[in-house]
């Protein structure tokens, strides 16, 4: 089975609370894995989710890095051609601007399991070898 390795960063703070934007895309996360999972076991292609957890020293130096996902080594946003921003977000990241995804001139606070999928799919289907020889 290969694996499609998957890791999504968020800031967890000293007393173990993320803000409401970073539950939101964990909640999308874990309903697209599921999905994912399905889709991909008949290819023989297993999407392995790590989460690291960022301390509130690492997201004052660096708040585009919470809310960040890499799929197969890479950012989500370049599998799908999109683009990074940022927009205020609560109490648990202060004042700082949070990292959103832009695609097709939409920003997304909370990245949604249908951006996520379409990702790790494009992202999947590089795994997928082909044979070198002709069928029949």
């Amino acid at each position: 089975m290969k694996q499609l390795p998957i890791l999504w960063q968020r800031l967890v703070s000293d007393e173990g609370k993320t803000c409401d934007r970073c539950n939101a895309t964990y909640l999308e996360m874990q309903r697209a894995i599921d999905t994912l999972r399905q889709s991909l076991l008949p290819l023989g292609i297993e999407p392995i989710l790590d989460i690291k957890q960022l301390d509130e020293k690492s997201f004052k130096a660096e708040p585009s890095e919470s809310n960040r996902i890499w799929i197969a080594g890479r950012p989500m946003e370049e599998w799908l051609g999109a683009s990074v921003g940022s927009s205020p977000c609560c109490s648990v990241c202060g004042t700082s601007e949070c990292r959103t995804v832009e695609l097709d001139g939409i920003a997304f606070e909370t990245i949604p399991a249908t951006l996520f999928l379409k990702a790790a799919l494009v992202a999947a289907s590089q795994l997928i070898q082909v044979s070198s020889e002709a069928p029949g």
